[in-house]
Protein backbone atom coordinates (compact mmCIF):
# COMPACT_ATOMS: atom_id res chain seq x y z
CA UNK A 1 0.00 0.00 0.00
CA UNK A 2 1.21 3.41 -0.73
CA UNK A 3 2.25 5.69 2.24
CA UNK A 4 -0.51 7.74 3.09
CA UNK A 5 1.85 10.08 5.22
CA UNK A 6 1.99 10.85 9.13
CA UNK A 7 -1.39 10.60 10.86
CA UNK A 8 -2.13 12.71 13.64
CA UNK A 9 -4.58 13.39 16.40
CA UNK A 10 -5.43 16.29 18.38
CA UNK A 11 -6.60 16.92 21.82
CA UNK A 12 -7.28 19.10 24.51
CA UNK A 13 -4.06 19.04 26.93
CA UNK A 14 -6.25 17.13 30.06
CA UNK A 15 -3.14 16.91 32.44
CA UNK A 16 0.06 18.85 33.76
CA UNK A 17 2.40 16.55 31.56
CA UNK A 18 0.05 17.77 28.69
CA UNK A 19 0.34 21.66 29.16
CA UNK A 20 4.37 20.80 29.82
CA UNK A 21 4.60 19.55 25.96
CA UNK A 22 2.89 22.27 24.70
CA UNK A 23 5.53 24.82 26.57
CA UNK A 24 8.56 22.48 25.47
CA UNK A 25 7.31 23.29 21.68
CA UNK A 26 6.72 26.61 22.27
CA UNK A 27 10.39 27.24 23.68
CA UNK A 28 11.46 25.37 21.14
CA UNK A 29 10.10 27.36 18.40
CA UNK A 30 9.35 31.04 20.05
CA UNK A 31 12.78 31.38 22.63
CA UNK A 32 15.53 28.71 20.69
CA UNK A 33 14.48 29.48 16.89
CA UNK A 34 13.13 33.12 16.95
CA UNK A 35 14.92 34.41 19.86
CA UNK A 36 12.03 35.19 21.87
CA UNK A 37 11.78 36.05 25.95
CA UNK A 38 9.55 36.71 28.75
CA UNK A 39 9.58 36.73 32.60
CA UNK A 40 8.14 33.48 33.17
CA UNK A 41 10.02 31.65 30.49
CA UNK A 42 12.00 28.45 32.48
CA UNK A 43 15.46 28.06 30.59
CA UNK A 44 16.43 25.30 32.67
CA UNK A 45 13.42 23.15 31.93
CA UNK A 46 12.59 24.47 28.54
CA UNK A 47 9.37 26.16 28.82
CA UNK A 48 7.76 29.00 27.70
CA UNK A 49 5.35 30.06 29.78
CA UNK A 50 3.23 32.79 31.06
CA UNK A 51 0.71 33.92 33.95
CA UNK A 52 -1.99 33.44 31.21
CA UNK A 53 -1.17 29.46 30.51
CA UNK A 54 -3.97 28.00 33.08
CA UNK A 55 -7.09 29.76 31.50
CA UNK A 56 -6.22 28.86 28.14
CA UNK A 57 -7.02 25.46 26.59
CA UNK A 58 -4.13 24.09 24.64
CA UNK A 59 -4.72 22.20 21.75
CA UNK A 60 -2.13 19.75 20.99
CA UNK A 61 -1.53 17.64 17.59
CA UNK A 62 0.54 14.14 18.20
CA UNK A 63 2.13 12.69 15.75
CA UNK A 64 0.43 8.94 16.37
CA UNK A 65 4.35 7.14 15.09
CA UNK A 66 6.20 8.98 17.79
CA UNK A 67 3.83 10.29 19.93
CA UNK A 68 5.58 13.72 20.16
CA UNK A 69 3.16 16.97 20.33
CA UNK A 70 4.55 18.78 16.81
CA UNK A 71 2.12 21.43 17.05
CA UNK A 72 -0.29 23.77 19.52
CA UNK A 73 -2.28 26.18 19.69
CA UNK A 74 -4.10 28.43 22.35
CA UNK A 75 -7.72 28.96 22.81
CA UNK A 76 -9.16 31.60 25.71
CA UNK A 77 -12.97 31.27 25.65
CA UNK A 78 -15.07 34.74 26.10
CA UNK A 79 -16.15 33.64 29.63
CA UNK A 80 -13.25 32.49 30.51
CA UNK A 81 -11.46 35.84 29.94
CA UNK A 82 -14.17 37.52 31.98
CA UNK A 83 -13.25 35.57 34.87
CA UNK A 84 -9.57 36.40 34.36
CA UNK A 85 -10.42 39.71 34.04
CA UNK A 86 -8.67 40.42 30.21
CA UNK A 87 -8.10 38.82 26.67
CA UNK A 88 -4.57 38.08 26.63
CA UNK A 89 -3.93 40.67 23.59
CA UNK A 90 -5.22 43.19 25.71
CA UNK A 91 -2.39 44.48 26.62
CA UNK A 92 -1.42 45.19 23.22
CA UNK A 93 -4.91 45.80 21.60
CA UNK A 94 -7.90 47.96 22.66
CA UNK A 95 -10.79 45.32 22.14
CA UNK A 96 -13.57 47.40 22.97
CA UNK A 97 -15.24 46.97 19.96
CA UNK A 98 -15.13 42.83 20.31
CA UNK A 99 -16.21 42.79 23.62
CA UNK A 100 -18.96 45.21 23.15
CA UNK A 101 -20.40 43.45 20.31
CA UNK A 102 -22.07 40.37 22.34
CA UNK A 103 -21.35 37.99 20.11
CA UNK A 104 -19.40 35.10 21.34
CA UNK A 105 -15.65 35.18 21.36
CA UNK A 106 -11.91 32.97 21.08
CA UNK A 107 -9.07 33.96 21.70
CA UNK A 108 -6.42 32.74 19.23
CA UNK A 109 -2.63 32.59 20.12
CA UNK A 110 0.95 30.97 20.49
CA UNK A 111 0.09 29.25 17.49
CA UNK A 112 3.51 27.09 16.12
CA UNK A 113 4.57 23.32 14.63
CA UNK A 114 8.01 21.51 15.01
CA UNK A 115 10.36 22.47 12.51
CA UNK A 116 9.93 19.35 10.87
CA UNK A 117 6.52 19.42 10.45
CA UNK A 118 5.91 22.66 8.59
CA UNK A 119 4.40 22.34 5.24
CA UNK A 120 2.72 19.21 5.89
CA UNK A 121 -0.80 18.35 6.75
CA UNK A 122 -0.06 19.23 10.53
CA UNK A 123 -1.46 22.37 10.76
CA UNK A 124 -4.57 21.17 8.54
CA UNK A 125 -5.34 18.49 11.15
CA UNK A 126 -4.62 21.57 13.94
CA UNK A 127 -7.10 23.43 11.88
CA UNK A 128 -9.61 20.74 11.97
CA UNK A 129 -9.54 20.21 15.84
CA UNK A 130 -10.18 24.49 16.13
CA UNK A 131 -12.84 24.35 13.52
CA UNK A 132 -14.73 21.69 15.88
CA UNK A 133 -14.27 23.56 18.94
CA UNK A 134 -15.70 26.71 17.20
CA UNK A 135 -18.68 24.40 16.23
CA UNK A 136 -19.11 22.94 19.65
CA UNK A 137 -19.17 26.47 21.10
CA UNK A 138 -20.77 28.48 18.58
CA UNK A 139 -18.35 31.09 18.08
CA UNK A 140 -18.87 33.76 16.32
CA UNK A 141 -15.58 35.68 16.28
CA UNK A 142 -12.16 34.71 16.52
CA UNK A 143 -9.42 36.81 17.37
CA UNK A 144 -5.27 36.84 18.03
CA UNK A 145 -2.27 38.33 17.37
CA UNK A 146 0.18 36.73 14.64
CA UNK A 147 3.48 37.98 14.41
CA UNK A 148 6.36 38.67 12.02
CA UNK A 149 9.27 37.39 13.07
CA UNK A 150 11.71 41.09 14.05
CA UNK A 151 11.28 44.42 15.01
CA UNK A 152 12.70 46.79 12.11
CA UNK A 153 9.15 48.36 10.85
CA UNK A 154 10.88 49.82 7.71
CA UNK A 155 12.02 46.46 6.46
CA UNK A 156 8.12 45.07 7.16
CA UNK A 157 6.96 48.58 5.75
CA UNK A 158 5.61 46.78 2.63
CA UNK A 159 3.05 43.81 3.71
CA UNK A 160 2.12 45.92 7.33
CA UNK A 161 0.48 48.40 4.42
CA UNK A 162 -0.60 45.44 2.04
CA UNK A 163 -2.34 44.32 5.24
CA UNK A 164 -3.84 47.94 6.07
CA UNK A 165 -4.70 48.82 2.46
CA UNK A 166 -6.59 45.48 1.35
CA UNK A 167 -7.40 43.92 4.84
CA UNK A 168 -8.61 46.23 7.18
CA UNK A 169 -11.27 44.95 9.52
CA UNK A 170 -14.65 46.79 8.74
CA UNK A 171 -15.66 48.92 11.67
CA UNK A 172 -17.32 46.70 13.99
CA UNK A 173 -14.50 44.02 14.29
CA UNK A 174 -11.94 46.64 14.18
CA UNK A 175 -9.88 46.36 17.07
CA UNK A 176 -7.04 49.17 17.39
CA UNK A 177 -3.22 48.74 18.74
CA UNK A 178 -3.47 50.36 22.33
CA UNK A 179 -2.68 54.01 22.28
CA UNK A 180 0.51 53.92 24.17
CA UNK A 181 2.53 51.07 22.07
CA UNK A 182 0.68 51.78 18.56
CA UNK A 183 2.66 51.67 15.72
CA UNK A 184 0.69 52.81 11.91
CA UNK A 185 0.73 50.55 9.69
CA UNK A 186 0.23 53.09 6.73
CA UNK A 187 3.59 53.13 5.94
CA UNK A 188 3.49 53.08 1.72
CA UNK A 189 1.07 54.60 -0.25
CA UNK A 190 -1.34 52.04 -1.84
CA UNK A 191 -0.25 53.06 -5.32
CA UNK A 192 3.59 52.26 -4.42
CA UNK A 193 2.97 48.72 -3.19
CA UNK A 194 4.12 45.78 -4.59
CA UNK A 195 1.73 42.86 -3.70
CA UNK A 196 3.60 40.49 -4.89
CA UNK A 197 6.85 40.80 -2.84
CA UNK A 198 4.70 42.21 0.39
CA UNK A 199 2.67 38.46 0.33
CA UNK A 200 6.11 36.81 0.54
CA UNK A 201 6.84 38.43 3.75
CA UNK A 202 3.71 37.79 5.24
CA UNK A 203 4.17 34.29 7.32
CA UNK A 204 2.26 31.17 6.29
CA UNK A 205 -0.20 32.03 9.24
CA UNK A 206 -1.15 35.13 8.25
CA UNK A 207 -1.87 33.66 5.29
CA UNK A 208 -4.05 31.02 6.00
CA UNK A 209 -6.44 33.40 8.07
CA UNK A 210 -6.60 36.22 5.02
CA UNK A 211 -7.68 33.00 2.88
CA UNK A 212 -10.60 32.25 5.03
CA UNK A 213 -12.05 35.91 5.17
CA UNK A 214 -9.98 37.40 7.86
CA UNK A 215 -9.28 40.86 8.89
CA UNK A 216 -6.41 43.07 10.90
CA UNK A 217 -6.69 45.38 13.33
CA UNK A 218 -5.64 48.87 12.98
CA UNK A 219 -2.30 49.35 13.99
CA UNK A 220 0.80 47.06 14.59
CA UNK A 221 2.50 46.40 18.24
CA UNK A 222 6.25 45.71 18.49
CA UNK A 223 6.96 43.17 20.97
CA UNK A 224 10.62 43.65 21.97
CA UNK A 225 10.21 40.55 24.15
CA UNK A 226 9.68 38.20 21.74
CA UNK A 227 11.45 39.94 18.38
CA UNK A 228 7.80 40.09 16.57
CA UNK A 229 6.30 43.07 15.51
CA UNK A 230 2.49 41.87 16.07
CA UNK A 231 -0.58 42.73 14.00
CA UNK A 232 -4.42 41.42 15.49
CA UNK A 233 -6.24 38.73 13.34
CA UNK A 234 -9.74 38.81 13.49
CA UNK A 235 -12.21 36.28 11.12
CA UNK A 236 -15.88 36.57 11.91
CA UNK A 237 -17.28 33.41 11.02
CA UNK A 238 -20.82 34.85 9.91
CA UNK A 239 -18.67 36.64 7.04
CA UNK A 240 -17.05 33.31 5.66
CA UNK A 241 -18.56 32.43 2.45
CA UNK A 242 -19.24 28.86 1.53
CA UNK A 243 -16.22 27.92 0.05
CA UNK A 244 -14.30 29.18 2.92
CA UNK A 245 -16.92 27.62 5.26
CA UNK A 246 -15.68 23.93 3.27
CA UNK A 247 -11.90 24.92 4.06
CA UNK A 248 -11.95 25.56 7.25
CA UNK A 249 -14.45 22.84 8.39
CA UNK A 250 -12.94 20.32 6.48
CA UNK A 251 -15.63 19.54 4.59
Amino acid sequence: MPDSGPSFTVKLADSEAELRAAQRLRYDVFVRELGGGGEMVDHEAGLEQDRFDPFFDHMLAYDDATGEVVGVYRLLPGERAAELGQFYSEDEYDLTVLKQSGRKLLELGRSCLHPDYRGGTAMYHLWNGLAGYVNEREIEVLFGVASFHGIDVQELAQPLSMLHHNHLAPPDLRVRAQPAVFQSMDLVAPEALDRRAAMVQVPSLIKAYLRLGGFVGEGAFIDHAFNTTDVCLVLDTERMNERQRRIYGGA
